[in-house]
């Protein structure tokens, strides 16, 4: 009988260094720093150029984790606010982060295009998890009768999106925006 290798866990200093690199990044990305080099990261984290390296194996990479953060992010959020939250609530305040996850993308779009296949094909790839949690959050909300039983979660989806697209550069109009979209899907309100 063989016994199988179990995964490691990886080390709680090699951890650290992943997150630092992935906030270094992310400053520097949000800073416009779009043509940042590898080791003004790495020293900005203050790990070597092989540790980074040992993390991500290239810029695309490391740009790609930086995405994949902000969009685990948001995803983790969902069930943290669900059970903190009556359904609405919750949904209120996850479409809030969304509107603050969005306007990331968007600082972060000159950077996301120098990955393979641009930020377009980033976005196709990450999206399951997102729609995931907009339909958990959304049928929670019908569920408890918070939200009209005609309500579409994708449809929920393309409005927080669209109200982050009208809002541009003001993420507090974004927000009362979702006021309104979700004022719009109460009970009793007709379409």
């Amino acid at each position: 009988m063989t016994d199988t290798p179990k995964a490691r866990r990886p080390r709680s200093d090699g951890q650290r260094s992943r997150l630092a690199l992935l906030a270094a990044a992310r400053s520097a990305f949000m800073a416009g720093e779009s043509d940042i080099r590898m080791d003004a990261i790495a020293s900005r984290a203050g790990v070597g150029v092989g540790t980074l390296y040992r993390h991500f194996a290239d810029r695309s990479a490391l740009i790609e984790a930086v995405y994949a953060d902000e969009r685990d992010q948001l995803v983790a959020s969902a069930p943290v606010l669900a059970a903190r939250h009556k359904p609405l609530e919750a949904l209120r305040q996850w479409m809030q982060l969304f509107v603050a996850y969005a306007a990331t993308k968007k600082m972060m779009t000159p950077v996301l295009e120098t990955v393979t296949g641009g930020a377009a094909s980033l976005h196709e790839r990450s999206g399951a998890p997102i729609i995931d949690a907009m339909q958990r959050l959304t049928s929670a909300c019908v569920t408890a009768g918070a939200l009209r039983d005609d309500i579409d979660p994708m449809d929920m989806l393309r409005a927080v999106y669209g109200v982050c697209t009208i809002a541009g550069d003001r993420p507090q109009q974004a927000v009362q925006f979702i006021d309104i979209v979700l004022a719009g899907a109460r009970p009793g309100v007709t379409p």
